[in-house]
């Protein structure tokens, strides 16, 4: 598949977050304000959080896929790390507003929540889109191994549960008016707020941790004893090391040493590194792959 398709396809999953995020927000904004229910006002500031962070993953995936210049030598792809992490630190600001808001109203501060049939509505309505737009960018990220869009992806299929655990409170909240004996979830609205912040919490710190790690360079796991087994059991090689890999965005970057047979003509070891470049792609798709070829009667003295 060509690039520009490729930059295509990640800009039409980005846009189509982007256009559900604005629809979302305003709706659950609306709802919200209108009956005062603090388990809605929360998830529409976590949707208002959502558009933030789709328009840094559109504009991500867009800059991303610049070619190297003078200044970037290995590329733009650190510019999605670098979405995730803003998007990380704003996922924590907006949970430290909700819990503060929640705490507030269930031991200071009373307030009403008037329940109606668009409080139901705008939630179920939510976790529909929530789950197209999860499985679009999913589709996307898996097939372009994008992060900034598997960001996204998993930070939606989440707002499919913290949604469903909103609307669990609006229905304590229900039940607690007309069921007597029930009036202890009278408080079921701040509670279920609480329960999403929490969420948001729990996923930001797991995103905010591939982002430091992507940011600081770290190899997969267990990859890099991987291609050195690989490459070791290739015809012509008699050793595989040091190994580096630096993630970029979508893009890995790694370079290896190997020793070969220094009777070997330039075009047979060209051969060989080709065939290396080809096994350590099959284990990392999308790399950018260095081999350095070492004489082996140099690296035996």
């Amino acid at each position: 598949m060509s690039h520009t398709q490729a930059q295509k396809d990640k800009t039409t999953a980005a846009l189509s977050s982007v256009l559900a995020a604005v629809g979302l927000t305003s709706f659950k904004i609306i709802v919200g304000i209108l009956t005062n229910s603090l388990g809605i006002l929360a998830e529409a500031a976590h949707s208002a959080l959502d558009l933030v962070a789709a328009l840094m993953t559109l504009f991500a995936v867009r800059m991303a896929d610049k070619p190297a210049d003078k200044e970037h030598n290995f590329g733009h792809g650190k510019i999605e790390n670098l979405s995730a992490l803003f998007e990380t630190v704003l996922l924590l600001a907006t949970s430290a507003w909700i819990i503060y808001e929640a705490v507030n109203r269930l031991f200071f501060k009373k307030a009403e929540v008037e329940i109606s049939v668009w409080s139901f509505i705008v939630m179920g309505t939510s976790i529909a889109i929530d789950y197209t737009r999860s499985r679009i960018l999913y589709r996307a990220a898996k097939k372009y191994n994008s992060q900034a869009l598997e960001a996204d992806a998993l930070h939606f299929s989440t707002d499919i549960w913290s949604s469903t655990v909103v609307i669990l409170g609006l229905i304590g909240l229900t039940l607690a008016r007309y069921i007597p004996g029930l009036n202890w979830m009278s408080e079921a609205d701040a509670i279920a707020a609480l329960v999403v912040a929490l969420i948001v919490i729990y996923v930001s710190g797991e995103l905010g941790w591939r982002t430091i790690s992507a940011l600081l360079d770290t190899a997969p796991d267990g990859m890099t004893e991987k291609i050195i087994a690989k490459v070791r059991r290739m015809k012509g090689v008699h050793d595989c090391h040091a190994v580096r890999i630096r993630p970029s965005g979508a893009r890995w970057f790694v370079d290896l040493h190997v020793t070969m047979d220094g009777a070997r003509t330039l075009n047979e070891t060209h051969a060989i590194t080709e065939r290396i470049e080809k096994r350590v792609h099959e284990l990392l798709p999308n790399s950018d792959v260095t081999v350095h070829v070492e004489p082996l009667e140099m690296a035996e003295t």
